[in-house]
């Protein structure tokens, strides 16, 4: 009975130590939540479609941006169908997300 008695006391002090530990997590901002939501659809993007087509310039550039928090200058220019492709997805996942259309990284600015 001591010994039931000492493990239901351990559990009990366990789940208040990480209710506790939870609580003093601070919560993500927006811009965390966006930039979290919307990596899991670049992921999501790449295992449903591939990366043919993708150079690697323009994965690296987006890659930059995800681990940036999504806060680097727009700076990733689709060049060819398939880069295109894949901006016009994730310009529509991005507003899937809750952001505005204007979050993802694509621009061409030469």
């Amino acid at each position: 009975m001591r010994v039931l008695a000492v493990v239901v006391f351990a559990c009990a002090m366990a789940g208040g130590l990480s209710f506790a530990a939870a609580q003093n997590t601070p919560p993500k901002s927006w811009p965390e939540v966006k930039c979290e939501r919307y990596g899991k659809a670049w992921t999501e993007a790449l295992v449903r479609r591939g990366r043919q087509g993708l150079s690697p310039e323009f994965v690296e550039r987006h890659e930059a941006f995800l681990a940036s928090g999504c806060t680097t200058r727009a700076d990733v220019c689709p060049r060819s169908e398939e880069e295109l492709s894949m901006a016009n997805i994730m310009v529509v996942a991005a507003m899937n997300a809750g952001t505005a259309s204007t979050f993802p990284p694509f621009a061409c600015r030469k």
